[in-house]
């Protein structure tokens, strides 16, 4: 009995990776024979499926119009932040038996941006403040809140602002953003109001305030009708007693000179000219804390 390559009958093709399956459909990248079911639509014949994964490890990602990965459109950040905001609110209010309403002193007195080292009537307590080497008050007062109010005011505006932002810059570009924003503010407070403990994420939302006017500007998009939301939030910080101006004013302005290296560094070597402002940026405000808390 002979075989068909004996007998000189040409040899049906079969799936390389099912062999019991002919077929004359071939892989336009490799060559190989494919079936129906493994054979991938592509824009030029059909694929097999591991030619399309080579393919897809080799291309490059699509990237936002500013150098970020299109990840952010999902808007991930956004919301770990809002959660972690909330999370942090309805905690300290657990731990401190204080009400979910009225937010927990406690925690404020442990995270709120302070200067000096002080104690809080009827209790014995000693809060350590940045003079005394508590640095981490100027991270940790942008996710704390005086009450519910306090907190739904801000993380509507983070949804607002925060989707777009990352959307555009890309979630690791929008995270660095938003920190070095809430920074700025509160090495501010540190620096012209010390002595009174202050908290919020408004420090970081003022800076988005900045980043996303000039993210629009440099997008050739209408940015007019930003201008008079942060003028009315401006007013607002002047006229309602008991917010902080200089942690508003100082994310603000962070927030626009971050802005301005995310937004206008030129495309030839554009991560490298990003990150040099951050990191400049955030240096100067360490320093900053460092020298006050010195003279101090």
């Amino acid at each position: 009995m002979t075989s068909p390559a004996q007998s000189g009958q040409p040899t049906i093709p079969v799936c390389y990776r099912h062999p019991g399956r002919e077929t004359y459909i071939r892989c336009t990248r490799c060559d190989r024979p494919i079936c129906p079911e493994c054979m991938v639509v592509a824009s030029v014949g059909h694929q097999c499926p591991e030619c399309v994964a080579e393919g897809r490890r080799s291309q490059r990602p699509a990237l936002t119009h500013f150098g970020g990965s299109q990840i952010g459109i999902q808007g991930y950040v956004t919301k770990i932040l809002i959660f972690l905001n909330v999370a942090v609110f309805v905690i300290g209010a657990v731990a401190f038996g204080g009400s979910v309403f009225g937010g927990a002193r406690g925690l404020i007195y442990l995270g709120g941006v302070v200067g000096p080292s002080f104690q809080v009537v009827g209790d014995p307590t000693i809060y350590t403040g940045i003079d005394d080497g508590a640095y981490y008050r100027l991270f940790s007062a942008m996710f704390l809140h005086v009450g519910i109010i306090h907190l739904a005011l801000n993380m509507y505006a983070l949804w607002v602002l925060g989707r777009s932002l990352e959307a555009a810059l890309g979630p690791i570009r929008f995270g660095a953003l938003y920190l070095l924003s809430g920074l700025g503010g509160n090495v501010a407070c540190y620096i012209f109001s010390p002595n009174v403990p202050s908290v919020g994420a408004s420090t970081s939302i003022y800076g988005l305030f900045a980043a996303y006017f000039l993210v629009l500007k440099r997008l050739g998009r209408d940015a007019t009708s930003v201008i008079p939301i942060i003028v009315i939030n401006i007013v607002l910080t002047f006229t309602i007693p008991g917010i902080s101006i200089a942690g508003h004013l100082g994310g603000l302005v962070t927030g626009a000179v971050a802005g301005l290296g995310l937004a206008y560094a030129p495309r030839q070597n554009r991560t490298l000219i990003q990150s040099m402002a951050l990191v400049v940026t955030f240096v100067a405000l360490i320093g900053i804390t460092i020298a006050v808390g010195a003279m101090g």
